[in-house]
Protein backbone atom coordinates (compact mmCIF):
# COMPACT_ATOMS: atom_id res chain seq x y z
CA UNK A 1 0.00 0.00 0.00
CA UNK A 2 1.03 3.55 -0.79
CA UNK A 3 -1.04 5.74 1.45
CA UNK A 4 -4.62 6.40 2.35
CA UNK A 5 -5.59 3.16 0.16
CA UNK A 6 -3.86 4.08 -2.81
CA UNK A 7 -1.97 0.57 -3.99
CA UNK A 8 1.56 0.16 -5.99
CA UNK A 9 -0.81 -1.30 -8.76
CA UNK A 10 -3.14 1.97 -9.34
CA UNK A 11 -0.53 4.24 -8.92
CA UNK A 12 1.45 1.99 -11.92
CA UNK A 13 -1.97 1.82 -13.66
CA UNK A 14 -2.01 6.39 -13.46
CA UNK A 15 1.42 6.57 -14.44
CA UNK A 16 0.67 4.28 -17.49
CA UNK A 17 -2.61 6.46 -18.72
CA UNK A 18 -0.36 9.70 -17.48
CA UNK A 19 2.27 8.75 -20.49
CA UNK A 20 -0.45 9.96 -22.66
CA UNK A 21 -1.77 7.54 -25.76
CA UNK A 22 -1.58 7.39 -29.39
CA UNK A 23 2.14 7.53 -30.09
CA UNK A 24 2.61 4.85 -32.68
CA UNK A 25 0.89 4.85 -36.47
CA UNK A 26 -1.60 2.76 -37.52
CA UNK A 27 -0.33 -0.81 -38.93
CA UNK A 28 -0.03 -1.39 -42.64
CA UNK A 29 -3.17 -4.33 -42.09
CA UNK A 30 -5.94 -2.43 -41.86
CA UNK A 31 -7.85 -5.60 -40.04
CA UNK A 32 -5.34 -5.06 -37.27
CA UNK A 33 -5.55 -1.07 -36.30
CA UNK A 34 -7.02 -1.27 -33.16
CA UNK A 35 -10.41 0.39 -31.13
CA UNK A 36 -12.13 0.59 -28.20
CA UNK A 37 -15.85 -0.60 -28.84
CA UNK A 38 -18.31 1.83 -26.64
CA UNK A 39 -21.56 0.09 -25.89
CA UNK A 40 -24.82 2.68 -25.66
CA UNK A 41 -27.57 0.80 -23.87
CA UNK A 42 -30.51 3.06 -26.17
CA UNK A 43 -33.18 1.24 -25.91
CA UNK A 44 -36.14 1.73 -28.56
CA UNK A 45 -39.27 2.86 -26.40
CA UNK A 46 -37.42 4.50 -23.21
CA UNK A 47 -34.12 6.01 -24.22
CA UNK A 48 -31.72 7.49 -21.39
CA UNK A 49 -31.12 11.23 -21.09
CA UNK A 50 -28.27 12.08 -23.94
CA UNK A 51 -26.08 13.82 -20.81
CA UNK A 52 -26.92 10.65 -18.16
CA UNK A 53 -26.06 8.37 -21.43
CA UNK A 54 -22.52 10.38 -22.34
CA UNK A 55 -21.42 10.33 -18.60
CA UNK A 56 -22.01 7.01 -18.01
CA UNK A 57 -19.75 6.67 -21.23
CA UNK A 58 -17.45 8.78 -20.41
CA UNK A 59 -16.89 6.96 -16.86
CA UNK A 60 -16.73 3.42 -18.10
CA UNK A 61 -13.69 4.33 -20.37
CA UNK A 62 -11.86 5.40 -18.08
CA UNK A 63 -12.64 3.25 -15.43
CA UNK A 64 -11.43 0.70 -17.58
CA UNK A 65 -8.25 2.24 -18.26
CA UNK A 66 -7.81 2.27 -14.43
CA UNK A 67 -9.03 -1.43 -13.53
CA UNK A 68 -6.74 -4.18 -12.56
CA UNK A 69 -6.47 -6.08 -15.35
CA UNK A 70 -4.91 -4.16 -17.58
CA UNK A 71 -2.27 -4.06 -15.16
CA UNK A 72 0.94 -5.58 -14.55
CA UNK A 73 -0.03 -9.28 -14.96
CA UNK A 74 -3.27 -8.72 -15.60
CA UNK A 75 -5.38 -10.67 -18.29
CA UNK A 76 -6.47 -7.36 -20.59
CA UNK A 77 -2.50 -6.27 -20.24
CA UNK A 78 -1.70 -6.64 -23.24
CA UNK A 79 -4.79 -6.28 -25.11
CA UNK A 80 -5.06 -2.66 -23.63
CA UNK A 81 -1.50 -1.90 -23.81
CA UNK A 82 -1.08 -2.57 -27.59
CA UNK A 83 -4.31 -0.28 -28.42
CA UNK A 84 -2.95 2.85 -26.20
CA UNK A 85 0.16 2.67 -27.48
CA UNK A 86 -0.94 2.71 -31.00
CA UNK A 87 -3.47 5.59 -32.82
CA UNK A 88 -5.63 5.43 -30.72
CA UNK A 89 -9.61 5.13 -31.69
CA UNK A 90 -13.09 4.56 -30.47
CA UNK A 91 -16.12 3.20 -31.71
CA UNK A 92 -19.22 3.63 -30.11
CA UNK A 93 -22.30 1.10 -31.21
CA UNK A 94 -25.89 0.63 -29.52
CA UNK A 95 -27.77 -1.94 -28.22
CA UNK A 96 -31.05 -2.84 -26.71
CA UNK A 97 -32.29 -5.66 -25.36
CA UNK A 98 -31.41 -9.33 -25.97
CA UNK A 99 -28.45 -7.55 -27.59
CA UNK A 100 -27.22 -5.20 -24.37
CA UNK A 101 -27.03 -8.14 -22.16
CA UNK A 102 -24.96 -10.19 -24.71
CA UNK A 103 -22.69 -7.21 -25.03
CA UNK A 104 -22.61 -7.45 -21.56
CA UNK A 105 -20.92 -11.26 -21.45
CA UNK A 106 -17.87 -9.38 -23.39
CA UNK A 107 -14.79 -8.39 -21.96
CA UNK A 108 -15.25 -4.85 -20.57
CA UNK A 109 -16.83 -2.62 -17.40
CA UNK A 110 -20.22 -1.47 -17.43
CA UNK A 111 -21.35 1.83 -15.58
CA UNK A 112 -24.71 2.80 -14.80
CA UNK A 113 -25.81 7.11 -14.65
CA UNK A 114 -29.19 7.82 -13.78
CA UNK A 115 -30.86 5.04 -15.07
CA UNK A 116 -28.16 5.43 -18.52
CA UNK A 117 -26.08 2.24 -19.37
CA UNK A 118 -22.35 2.50 -21.34
CA UNK A 119 -20.20 -0.29 -21.34
CA UNK A 120 -16.69 0.05 -22.80
CA UNK A 121 -15.15 -2.86 -24.27
CA UNK A 122 -11.32 -3.99 -23.71
CA UNK A 123 -9.81 -3.21 -26.76
CA UNK A 124 -8.83 -4.78 -29.70
CA UNK A 125 -8.52 -5.26 -33.28
CA UNK A 126 -11.18 -4.30 -35.49
CA UNK A 127 -10.54 -7.37 -38.03
CA UNK A 128 -11.35 -9.62 -34.60
CA UNK A 129 -14.56 -8.02 -32.82
CA UNK A 130 -16.68 -10.13 -31.18
CA UNK A 131 -19.75 -11.23 -33.25
CA UNK A 132 -21.74 -10.07 -30.31
CA UNK A 133 -20.47 -7.16 -31.04
CA UNK A 134 -19.76 -6.30 -34.46
CA UNK A 135 -23.39 -7.00 -35.31
CA UNK A 136 -23.91 -4.09 -33.54
CA UNK A 137 -25.30 -1.03 -34.90
CA UNK A 138 -22.66 2.33 -35.39
CA UNK A 139 -24.76 5.36 -36.48
CA UNK A 140 -28.58 5.36 -36.96
CA UNK A 141 -29.63 6.57 -33.51
CA UNK A 142 -28.96 9.93 -31.78
CA UNK A 143 -30.66 11.17 -28.86
CA UNK A 144 -31.87 15.23 -28.58
CA UNK A 145 -30.09 17.35 -26.33
CA UNK A 146 -31.32 17.87 -22.91
CA UNK A 147 -31.29 19.76 -19.87
CA UNK A 148 -29.72 18.19 -17.25
CA UNK A 149 -29.87 20.75 -14.31
CA UNK A 150 -27.30 22.18 -11.66
CA UNK A 151 -23.99 20.67 -11.83
CA UNK A 152 -22.93 18.79 -9.03
CA UNK A 153 -19.72 21.17 -7.80
CA UNK A 154 -17.71 17.89 -6.62
CA UNK A 155 -17.90 16.54 -9.90
CA UNK A 156 -15.21 16.82 -13.18
CA UNK A 157 -16.90 18.85 -16.18
CA UNK A 158 -16.92 17.58 -19.63
CA UNK A 159 -17.78 20.05 -21.91
CA UNK A 160 -18.83 19.60 -25.63
CA UNK A 161 -18.80 22.05 -28.17
CA UNK A 162 -22.26 21.81 -29.31
CA UNK A 163 -21.53 24.28 -32.46
CA UNK A 164 -19.84 20.70 -33.91
CA UNK A 165 -23.68 18.83 -34.06
CA UNK A 166 -21.83 15.47 -33.33
CA UNK A 167 -24.00 12.26 -32.50
CA UNK A 168 -24.32 10.79 -29.32
CA UNK A 169 -21.84 7.97 -31.33
CA UNK A 170 -19.31 10.68 -32.03
CA UNK A 171 -19.92 12.32 -28.50
CA UNK A 172 -19.62 9.30 -26.57
CA UNK A 173 -16.22 8.49 -28.16
CA UNK A 174 -14.94 11.88 -27.53
CA UNK A 175 -16.06 12.53 -23.98
CA UNK A 176 -14.18 9.11 -23.34
CA UNK A 177 -11.34 10.18 -24.45
CA UNK A 178 -11.60 13.15 -22.57
CA UNK A 179 -12.19 11.25 -19.15
CA UNK A 180 -8.75 9.56 -19.64
CA UNK A 181 -6.89 12.12 -20.06
CA UNK A 182 -8.63 14.30 -17.29
CA UNK A 183 -7.55 11.45 -15.33
CA UNK A 184 -3.96 10.81 -16.77
CA UNK A 185 -3.10 14.60 -16.17
CA UNK A 186 -4.90 14.29 -12.15
CA UNK A 187 -2.45 13.70 -9.70
CA UNK A 188 -2.66 10.38 -8.49
CA UNK A 189 -4.17 10.75 -5.31
CA UNK A 190 -6.84 13.05 -6.74
CA UNK A 191 -7.33 10.02 -9.64
CA UNK A 192 -7.91 7.60 -7.18
CA UNK A 193 -10.07 9.44 -4.95
CA UNK A 194 -12.26 9.88 -8.08
CA UNK A 195 -12.24 5.93 -8.30
CA UNK A 196 -13.73 6.00 -5.23
CA UNK A 197 -16.53 7.83 -6.71
CA UNK A 198 -17.04 5.02 -10.14
CA UNK A 199 -15.60 7.86 -11.82
CA UNK A 200 -18.64 9.85 -12.30
CA UNK A 201 -18.57 13.23 -14.11
CA UNK A 202 -21.22 15.82 -15.58
CA UNK A 203 -21.53 16.26 -19.52
CA UNK A 204 -22.92 19.84 -20.64
CA UNK A 205 -22.67 21.30 -23.95
CA UNK A 206 -20.69 24.21 -23.77
CA UNK A 207 -22.85 26.39 -26.09
CA UNK A 208 -21.19 29.95 -25.39
CA UNK A 209 -18.93 29.45 -22.90
CA UNK A 210 -16.70 27.69 -25.29
CA UNK A 211 -14.40 30.72 -25.83
CA UNK A 212 -13.70 30.92 -21.99
CA UNK A 213 -13.23 27.10 -21.61
CA UNK A 214 -11.20 27.28 -24.29
CA UNK A 215 -8.59 29.61 -22.09
CA UNK A 216 -8.91 27.61 -19.46
CA UNK A 217 -7.32 25.14 -21.62
CA UNK A 218 -4.65 27.56 -22.45
CA UNK A 219 -3.84 27.82 -18.65
CA UNK A 220 -3.15 24.77 -18.11
CA UNK A 221 -6.32 24.54 -15.66
CA UNK A 222 -8.61 22.52 -18.21
CA UNK A 223 -7.85 19.49 -20.69
CA UNK A 224 -8.75 19.20 -24.32
CA UNK A 225 -9.48 16.83 -26.83
CA UNK A 226 -8.61 17.27 -30.03
CA UNK A 227 -10.01 14.80 -32.82
CA UNK A 228 -7.78 13.27 -35.83
CA UNK A 229 -11.35 13.68 -37.85
CA UNK A 230 -11.86 10.41 -38.93
CA UNK A 231 -15.05 10.99 -38.68
CA UNK A 232 -17.76 14.07 -38.50
CA UNK A 233 -15.59 16.71 -37.33
CA UNK A 234 -12.24 18.56 -39.21
CA UNK A 235 -8.94 16.99 -38.10
CA UNK A 236 -7.84 19.59 -35.21
CA UNK A 237 -10.95 19.59 -34.28
CA UNK A 238 -11.10 20.67 -30.07
CA UNK A 239 -14.18 18.52 -29.00
CA UNK A 240 -14.11 18.63 -25.43
CA UNK A 241 -12.30 20.26 -22.62
CA UNK A 242 -12.58 19.07 -18.96
CA UNK A 243 -12.43 20.82 -16.51
CA UNK A 244 -11.88 19.54 -12.50
CA UNK A 245 -14.11 21.07 -9.53
CA UNK A 246 -12.46 23.86 -7.97
CA UNK A 247 -10.99 21.12 -5.03
CA UNK A 248 -9.23 19.91 -7.23
CA UNK A 249 -7.07 22.51 -7.99
CA UNK A 250 -5.59 22.55 -11.88
CA UNK A 251 -4.40 19.16 -13.89
CA UNK A 252 -0.48 19.14 -14.04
Amino acid sequence: MVSGGLDAGFVARHAELALGYGGGGDPDDPALVQAMQLVLHIPKNDPPRRSALLAAAAAAAVALCLDPRVGADGEWEQRYLTWKRSRIRKVARRARGAQWLAANEVDGVTIEVDGAQARALVPGPVGDIDPRVRKLQIGGTDIEPDEPGPIDPELPVLWVDSELGMTVGKAAAQVGHASMLLAGALPVEQAFAWSAHGYRCAVREAGPRWPELSRLVGRGAATAVRDAGFTEVAPGSMTVIGVPPAGWGDPA
